[in-house]
């Protein structure tokens, strides 16, 4: 299965449109755990690598396929600013019906910091809204990954 990742543009009329930056694939067909979602994001954007933080969002369908995965924001070497309107903007472009987030630490520790949780509680509560679920927020790191929810 390819994933493609998008990001993206505006169009001649100022509309926002998508545009498929590369393809990679990856062999499962569904992201249905947190381990799947870890490998997903760490096929697709190599966030173990990244000297900042990086803040990704996988957009799945119906059936947990992935319809797309966006980098969101790029950070600094231990912050990321991150709003839901730039999180769901292209999950509702590419459909999506739930979403997994994802960013790294680049300081290689997995702790969960309160600004983790209160990014969690925010772009939950903004897909709920929309109607588009948030099925998890994996944090990674050299050593492996967690979920902040």
């Amino acid at each position: 299965m390819k994933i493609v990742q998008y990001s993206t543009m505006l169009d001649e009329n100022k509309a926002t449109m998508l545009v498929n930056e590369t393809s990679v694939e990856y062999g499962h067909g569904v992201v249905d755990s947190p381990e799947s979602a870890a490998e997903v994001f760490e096929t697709v954007f190599k966030l173990s690598d990244r000297a900042q933080e990086l803040f990704c969002m996988i957009a799945l369908g119906g059936g947990r396929e992935v319809k797309g995965a966006f980098e969101v924001s790029r950070g600094t070497v231990n912050t990321s600013l991150v709003h839901p309107r730039e999180v769901f903007a292209p999950a509702m472009l590419v459909g999506a019906t739930s979403i997994i987030i994802g960013h790294n630490h680049p300081s290689g520790r997995l702790g969960i910091s309160e600004q983790d949780r209160e990014t969690t509680r925010r772009i939950k509560e903004a897909g709920e809204l929309l109607g588009i679920r948030l099925d998890d927020h994996i944090v990674c790191a050299d050593r492996g990954f967690a979920s902040a929810m």
